[in-house]
């Protein structure tokens, strides 16, 4: 079995800052999704400026998050960027909670990662119409409710991630074997959280 590769954790308050900027959690995510792009492109679809994307492409790379994509530029003067690993990052809460500008940092960063993804999932309800039948009936929306303890949610989180990444594996392969016909960009949301009635 290969070896898990598993996403950075962020473990540094400054790091994790970088990400409370909006139009950074943004470009970050459809840098991930193009796999490379330059700030012109990514300006455009985040209809922005491109001085302002370059500006916080580069904030971004000070920070470890994205990176110059080798070999891409054909003129030099277009910088080409990527994330700096597919594997993404995370982090955890609890290694941020014990100060109080620390727990204002996971709450808007946290909040953000959830904007953003909201917003995304309101676009594709925008244009669902335009998707066809085939993508519509694919879509799902679920929610579940049990009864767990810490330890079993943690347990049902990794065994998610297996089979998500198992899946994203399975995508990646098949674009590098040129077998793109019928491939969009899938986006899977899963949260689970405590709550109390």
């Amino acid at each position: 079995m290969p070896p898990k590769r598993e996403p950075e954790q962020i473990t540094d308050l400054s790091r994790l800052k970088a990400f409370t900027n909006p139009l950074r959690m943004q470009l970050y995510r459809l840098l991930y999704a193009a796999g490379t792009a330059t700030a012109s492109q990514l300006a455009e679809q985040a209809d922005q400026a491109p001085s302002l994307v370059s500006y916080h492409l580069r904030k971004l790379a000070e920070h470890g998050f994205v990176a110059e994509a080798s070999g891409q530029g054909t003129d030099g003067r277009e910088r080409w960027w990527q994330v700096a690993s597919e594997q993404g990052w995370g982090f955890r809460d609890s290694d941020f909670a014990d100060t109080p500008e620390g727990a204002a940092v996971v709450g808007a960063v946290t909040r953000g990662i959830h904007e953003n993804r909201t917003a995304q999932y309101r676009a594709y309800l925008d244009q669902t119409a335009a998707w066809g039948a085939e993508w519509t009936d694919a879509a799902f929306r679920s929610e579940w409710v049990m009864d767990l303890t810490p330890a079993e949610l943690a347990e049902m989180n990794d065994e998610l991630e297996v089979i998500t990444r198992r899946w994203r594996e399975r995508g990646k392969a098949a674009k590098e074997a040129g077998r793109t016909e019928g491939r969009e960009h899938v986006s899977v949301h899963l949260y689970g959280f405590p709550f109390r009635t």
